[in-house]
Order: C-alpha cells, then structure tokens, then sequence
C-alpha cells in the first residue's frame, strides 16, 4: 500500500512542477467591438499593485476583500473593508489584483476551524481571525506577531511539516511548500481561478481594463529577499495553471526564463519591480544573482521582461535618497529606510535607487556589458486592502486593521487599550504626547499611480505602452504630462490642432531613444497640467544624467526648466525661487493664489555633449499640502507627530528619454 501511494504521490509531482507552464484560457468569450484606436494616445489612470484576501499578509491584517469586489471599487463603486466604506473620488481606467504566489488562499483556510488544514494545532491562532468583532485596533498587535512570525526565519505555521506524504510530494518536487501542513494544493489553485475569473468578468475593452496578474514574493531573509519582488502582468486573457513562484525559484533570471517560455508559446508578460529603495543596494547592482559579472545576456533578458519599474508605493519612493543625491534638496521624499522583508534592518541607498541604477546602466553599456536599467517608471499602491483613495486627507490604511489611526501610529494609543504588554511591545513608542505604534506604518506613503499614453483603454493598447515605457508615474495625484524630444522641436506651436500629432512625428515620447546628428543639441516638449482635486503646479524640473569616460563616474543634474508665478531660473543654481506658497499646520488650508494650473515649455539643453549618451527625465512638484499624518493628527485634536514630516510635495516623475548622437 505503501509503495502504491508513493507511486501516485511521483504521478501527482510530476503534473504538478509543468503546472506553471500549462497555459489556460479564462476568457468568458464577450462579445467585444472594434475599439478606435487614437494614434496621439490617450491618458489612462491605474493600479497595478493590488492584493486581496487571497494574499497571507492581507488575510492576517483584516482583509475580507476579494477580487470581485477589489476591481468593482477600482471602477467607482463603494465597498466595505469591515471597518469602513471605501469610495475613489474618480473611478480607474485599469486595475490588476496582484495576490502574493506563495501561500496564495492559504490564511483564510488556516481560519477555518473547519478544514483539513484548519484542523491542525498550529492553525488555531488564526481560527475565525477576521470575524467582524475582530477587525478592531485592539487585534493588531497580536496579528503582527502571527505576521511576523511567518515571514521571519522560523517560517511560522508553513513550516510545519505534514505528511509523509506530503513529504514526497515536495520531495519530487523540489519544492518544499508541498511538505507543509499549512498548504493545500487544491485551494491555491482554486484560488488562483478565482482571481483570473475576476480580471476577466471585469474586463470591459474601451472601457475599464483588467490583467491577470500575481506578485512573484521572495521569501528568505538573506541575502536577496529585498530585492526581487516584482508583479507579473500577463498580456491577454490567458495565463498559467499556477503561477511561478520563489517557491519554484528565488533566482529572479529563472523567473525571466519562465516568461521568456510563456512567451514563446504565444502568452506575453512583464515584470514589475518595486521597493528598490528597500533592497539593501540588490535592484541596481552590477552583477548577477550567482554573483558572475553582468553581460550583454543577462542585460537583454532582463530589459525583455522588465522594461519599467515601480518609482513609487506605499512602502516609500524609490527616485532617488539625500545620500545619492545631496545636491537634490527634494530628494526626500517619502523616504523609507528600512529593508523590504526585514524591516529592522538599514536599506543601504546605494544600488537601491531608480536614478543611480539609470546611470549604472550607462556605465554598463560603456563597459559593452549592455543596459540592464533601461527603465520606464510607473507608480503604485501595494495595497493590502483591495482598495486604496490616494486622498491624503482620508487615509484608508493599507489594511482593514491599518484604517486606525492609532495603529497607523500618526496619534497616541488611548490610555483604555494600553496594557503592559502593549506598553513593553517593540512595535511601542513612547514619546511626548503618549504612546505610539513604532512600526514602520508612519513612515508609509497614501501611495502612487500608474500613468500611460495609449492608443485606446484595451489590453493590447496598455500592455504596449506600458512594454515601451510611454508610462510616468505619480504620488497619487492625477497631474497630467507630456514629454518629447526631438532634433527641432522649437518650431512647434502649442496652440497648434495638430500639436500632438506633429510632437510624434517630429520627435519621440517618454521611454524612447532620440539619435541625434553630431551638429544637433536636443530640444524637449514638457507639457503639465495640475489634478483638478490637487494643489496647483510649483515648478517643472529635468534630471539629467550621463557617465563620464573622462572622470570616470557617473554624474547628474537638477534643472528648474519652467516656474510657475512669473519666476524664472536662476542663471547659476538652475533652480527657481520659491513661489511662497504656505501650509497652515492647524487647518492644512494650502495657497490657492499661488502655482499654476499649467505650465509648459520647449526647452533646449545648450549644455549636450554629443559625445555622452545622456538621460533625461521629468519631475513636476506641485505646490506643498499637509501629509496623511498631520491631518490624521488635526482631524483628531492632537499634533503632528515628531519627526515626521508635516507636509508634503505631491508629484509627478515621466519615464526617461535616453539620447545618443550618430
């Protein structure tokens, strides 16, 4: 009997490790019309960076959403978290769930007493977890601990082996989730059909646009767990039976392996990386993951499947950090300092930011080892919450437990829930006004926005602007803008019905390459257009950047191009004055009569050396305005919290423009 099972459990196995290559059609076979297509492109709003209840993480901070819901609310409709109704001022143009692989449907089956997996003795701290009367400030502690046990090196409950059984099965699998006790291989991909279901019901072409789509999660603590999460996008209605995950492989070149195979049969995709400035110098360094030197390969292949980055989240922004840049006086912005995965730990800056990796990659290609940081940039939430308002004003919280403000830490804990276990927590801070939560939740930002040109709101069109990097990314305001490049774009008229058209003709969008002649300085369109709902636009800069063969480094600059209130760039600094627009700290009231609702300019750089390839990008700043914690603190009598930052630049950074002369 014994061996007869052993037998099955080689049967299962060997279905089971081709499950990530098996490609299934979840289409619901609508009827779709011919969407025009607008060759000038359209501005489409999203979000590409969404977990649900199906995530573990999610599950154990109170999530209840699902992806039904999650994408209902992306499309303007009002949901529940169980502790709060959410509602987006201005529905999305495009949404993707991205539930962790790992683990995936797991946590609500450890909640049900009631499952085979429930069963177990270690399952019985999570039993009925989110039951409504649980969902309160007063469980969070308690579900941080549950959090962080499973995450840090112990590996919690997952760990826990089952079967002998079970234990072949990961055995032949090389893959040892198949040994826990926690995990039921039917559940996740039950799971994991649901959530395919969800993006493909809510599919509405020229409408609102849905991806299948997961987060490839790594797991280990060292060294590379801060480096490599990214969110795969698949193109069409199709995707893998399960999907790849770090318990298949925490190599991030066998993960572009997998897609370049998916693609090969006729699946396309990309990944997305986010939380550089979380990677502890991983993202951008020069070599590979078995620690071999970079080449003209590795560079190719990554830049195949992970043309763009996430810039922007909740868990910080990753342009660029006062270390790298010190000359950079916004460079601090929504800083996180803290290692994505250990959030004890010091993120070394250096190889975890988006601006240094851009010159990196110039520096590569000199070497002739290619560009592997040839990067568009987009932003997003990672919201745990299925649901995120990008309202600074009415944080939502990343999860159900997250929609306190006293757990956020952004004011005191109430004297009625201190107790001394929660006095003596590590996740405690004591300071003038009471005790706070210490956790890294203060330091989190309302998070970002995915921003692209396209041809018309369908799959094809957004996945090939998102492929050529025609992206930008915001805080999570909805400034509008425009960047081109060009040999002679001075000629142009902005007043011109035809402007458009004749910017795509006569030069190139953001994410492109301009080849210019050797006689030629390049000329750029910066066109910006402040969020109706947000503060007016303060100024408009280019960050330029380049590797020297002289000096042998790479090196950058700040240039204020256009500033708003009649300013105008200093001859020597390059910088505009400040427009002295004010913040009233009591009320979070912000100068109305002060910005721009537009500003645009054709701006030459007299400064170009033919000789340097050289990037360029944008970052328009608005005018400053009260960050979620201050009005968290207003909004509930106490003062802003110190240490924190009590006001904030909204923004917007454009992907790149790289160019080159003949």
């Amino acid at each position: 009997m014994k061996k007869f099972l052993i037998f099955l459990s080689v049967l299962f196995i060997n279905s089971c490790t081709k499950e990530y290559d098996q490609i299934i059609d979840f289409s619901l076979d609508k009827e779709v019309a011919d969407i025009p297509l607008n060759q000038d492109r359209n501005l489409y709003f999203g979000d590409l960076h969404v977990h649900t209840k199906y995530s573990f993480d999610a599950y154990l901070l109170g999530t209840n959403v699902t992806p039904d819901m999650s994408y209902r609310f992306a499309k303007g409709e009002t949901i529940s978290n169980g502790v709060r109704d959410m509602t987006l001022a201005e529905p999305l143009d495009f949404y993707a769930v991205t539930d962790h692989a790992i683990l995936l449907g797991m946590a609500n089956l450890w909640a049900d007493p009631t499952s085979d997996v429930g069963r177990h003795p270690k399952a019985k701290p999570y039993h009925n977890l989110n039951r409504p009367e649980n969902l309160s400030r007063e469980s969070a502690f308690d579900r941080f601990l549950l959090f962080n046990d499973i995450r840090g090196d112990s590996g919690g409950f997952p760990r826990e082996r089952g079967s002998i059984l079970d234990v072949v099965r990961a055995f032949f699998a090389q893959n040892f989730i198949f040994a826990s006790a926690a995990y039921d291989h039917e559940e996740h991909l039950s799971a994991w059909k649901k959530i395919m279901e969800a993006a493909e019901e809510h599919n509405d072409p020229g409408k609102f646009t849905t991806f299948n789509a997961y987060e490839w999660t790594v797991r280990n603590q060292e060294p590379e767990s801060a480096s490599y999460h990214r969110n795969v996008i698949f193109k069409s209605s199709k995707a893998p039976k399960r999907p790849f995950s770090s318990f298949d492989s925490n190599n991030p070149e066998q993960l572009w392996s997998w897609m370049d195979g998916l693609r090969s049969n006729g699946l396309d995709s990309l990944a997305i990386p986010h939380n550089s400035n979380g990677s502890n110098g991983q993202v951008f360094k020069k070599y590979k993951f078995d620690g071999s030197p970079i080449d003209k390969e590795y560079s190719v292949q990554r830049m195949r499947n992970e043309p763009i980055v996430e810039i922007t989240q909740i868990k910080g922004t990753s342009e660029t950090h006062p270390r790298l840049s010190p000359n950079d006086k916004w460079a601090n912005f929504e800083i996180v300092n803290s290692r994505k995965g250990k959030r004890t730990a010091y993120s070394e800056p250096d190889g975890s930011y988006v601006r240094q990796g851009l010159q990196k990659g110039l520096a590569l290609k000199h070497e002739e080892r290619g560009n592997p940081f040839k990067i568009g940039f987009i932003g997003s939430t990672d919201t745990h919450n299925g649901a995120y308002i990008f309202d600074e004003s009415d944080n939502v919280g990343t999860a159900a437990i997250l929609t306190s403000p006293e757990v956020r830490g952004s004011i005191p804990i109430p004297n009625e829930t201190l107790t001394e276990d929660i006095k003596n927590s590590v996740f405690i801070a004591e300071e003038d006004q009471g005790f706070y939560s210490g956790g890294e939740t203060i330091s989190n930002s309302v998070g970002g926005l995915a921003a692209v040109w396209a041809k018309a709101n369908t799959r094809d069109s957004i996945f090939e602007a998102l492929s050529n990097k025609e992206t930008y990314a915001t805080s999570g305001t909805r400034i509008r803008l425009r960047f081109f490049a060009g040999e002679n774009l001075t000629n142009l008229d902005f007043n011109d019905e035809e402007f458009i058209s004749k910017m795509y003709e006569n030069g190139v969008p953001m994410g492109s390459d301009l080849i210019l002649s050797d006689t030629k300085k390049p000329s750029f369109i910066i066109w910006a257009q402040k969020d109706k709902n947000s503060a007016p636009l303060q100024r408009i800069q280019i960050i330029k950047g380049f590797y020297s063969e002289k000096d042998r480094e790479t090196k950058e600059y700040l240039i204020d191009v256009v500033c708003s209130d009649g300013l105008k760039p200093d001859p020597n600094s390059k910088l505009c004055a400040s427009n002295n627009a004010m913040v009233n700290i009591e009320t979070c009231e912000f100068s109305k009569n002060k910005g721009a609702s537009e500003l645009k300019i054709t701006w030459v750089d007299e400064e170009y050396d033919p000789k340097i390839e050289t990037f360029y990008y944008v970052r328009v700043l608005e005018n400053p305005t009260c960050r979620w914690s201050t009005w968290d603190a207003i909004k509930n009598n106490y003062e802003p919290r110190q240490g924190i930052d009590e006001i904030i630049q909204e923004r917007a950074w454009s992907s790149p423009i790289w160019v080159n002369s003949n």
